[in-house]
Order: C-alpha cells, then sequence, then structure tokens
C-alpha cells in the first residue's frame, strides 16, 4: 500500500519552493514602487515628529536646569520670610513668578506654583493662592498630600466647604502616616463641622483618637469629640 504524504503546509511551501517566496514578495514590492511617495511622506512626518518630541524633551531639560539655578535665591528668601522678594525677585535675582513665566512646563516652574501658593494663602489672596495652587502637582506623595492641604485651606476660606472637605480627605488619604495624616483629619473634621456634618466630623475625631493616640491632634480630637457628641445628644 502507497504511503500517504502528508500536505504540506503554507509554511513549509514558502521555507523550500523559491517560486513561492517570489510569489509572496513581488506584490509587496509593487506596492512599494506605486506608493513609494506615500511611504517616504509617512516616513518624513514620522521623522520630524520624532525629532520634534527629542528636541522638546531636550530643550525642557535644559530650561529645567537653567530655571532651577534661577530659582535658588527666591527658595532663600521664602526661607528668611521675605516673600515679596521671594515672589518678585530683588531686582537681580528672579522671583517664583518670574520663573512660572518664562520656564512653563518645567519642573523648576511647578514647583514656584506651590511655593507662590502658599505665599499667596498667607496673604489672605485666596483666588491667586486657588490658581497657582491647583496648577502645581507632585510624584511625591507627602508633597503632594501637603498640596491637597493648601487648596482645602484655600477652599475652607472662601467658604467652599465641600471643595475644602474633598481636598483635606485626599490629603489625609495620600501615603497616610502618623506624622502629617493626624492633622489632616484634624482639618477635615473642622470644615466637616463648618459645614453641618457633625456626625462626620464626630467620625473623623474617632479615627484619630482610635488609629493616632501618639500625635498632637489626639488631645484636641478627643476634646472636640466629646463637644460635638454633646451638641448632637441635644
Amino acid at each position: 500500500m502507497a504511503t500517504k504524504q502528508p500536505k504540506k503546509s503554507d509554511q513549509s511551501e514558502l521555507i523550500e519552493n523559491p517560486e513561492v517566496i517570489a510569489e509572496k514578495i513581488v506584490p509587496g514590492e509593487d506596492f512599494l514602487k506605486n506608493n513609494s511617495k506615500v511611504l517616504a511622506g509617512i516616513l518624513g512626518v514620522a521623522a520630524v515628529l520624532i525629532g520634534g518630541i527629542l528636541f522638546f524633551q531636550y530643550n525642557t531639560e535644559k530650561q529645567n536646569e537653567k530655571a532651577q539655578s534661577e530659582m535658588f535665591q527666591a527658595v532663600y528668601f521664602f526661607e528668611q520670610d521675605s516673600v515679596d522678594y521671594a515672589l518678585n525677585g530683588d531686582g537681580i535675582n528672579k522671583g517664583f513668578l518670574s520663573i512660572v513665566e518664562n520656564y512653563p512646563r518645567t519642573d523648576a516652574a511647578n514647583l514656584a506654583n506651590l511655593y507662590i501658593g502658599s505665599i499667596y494663602l498667607s496673604q489672605k489672596n485666596f483666588k491667586d493662592a486657588l490658581t497657582h495652587l491647583e496648577d502645581f502637582s507632585s510624584d511625591d506623595y507627602l508633597v503632594q498630600a501637603k498640596a491637597y492641604s493648601l487648596v482645602g485651606d484655600v477652599n475652607l476660606e472662601l467658604g467652599n466647604t465641600d471643595a475644602a472637605i474633598a481636598q483635606y480627605t485626599k490629603a489625609a488619604r495620600t501615603n497616610e502616616n502618623k506624622f502629617m495624616s493626624p492633622k489632616y483629619l484634624a482639618k477635615l473634621a473642622v470644615a466637616q463641622e463648618e459645614a453641618g456634618k457633625v456626625e462626620d466630623a464626630i467620625k473623623t475625631y474617632a479615627e484619630i483618637e482610635e488609629k493616632y493616640y501618639e500625635s498632637f491632634e489626639y488631645a484636641v480630637a478627643r476634646k472636640h469629640k466629646a463637644r460635638l457628641e454633646g451638641l448632637a445628644a441635644k
């Protein structure tokens, strides 16, 4: 009995038969010939885009290095409570506002927004404080939590209690720790009481009691929790 030869797969034919290979290649060559201008245009656009992205990244990095060096003195002024110089410079060195204006999209400008927002908050310029604080963002959990808290402070001063509650909640839940979380929770409880959400405020103070009994806020939380429970019982 003749042995039945297994049927060759398309892959086997492609490997063993030069004619099959030619048949596969020719249509591709024809496509390249007929569409060479289109492909050249696509490749040209891709090259321009890639080149543009690389140039933008390089330029931003260089600008960031320059901005950081120029911002050094502004940070010093801020630490010395010379906030006017920190904001506007001293005639020789640039201030935070100049950094934001002249070096947009850099890490230095991003950080400058946090400084500017905190200064404006201390000066009760709440509208501008909110603008700059909301323009700031950070991958550092502790710094970002601080920024959320400052945005909460601004909103509370403006009477936007629901917005303040949302920001204090984010601050308290971002990288929870025994050092800063109880402070943010205490602010949250104040905002909740301000908004008339007494039961929520009681729960927040209770959380400080249960989780952060070694914190400075512990004794304050117990005191205000007892006071609110007395009010709620009336």
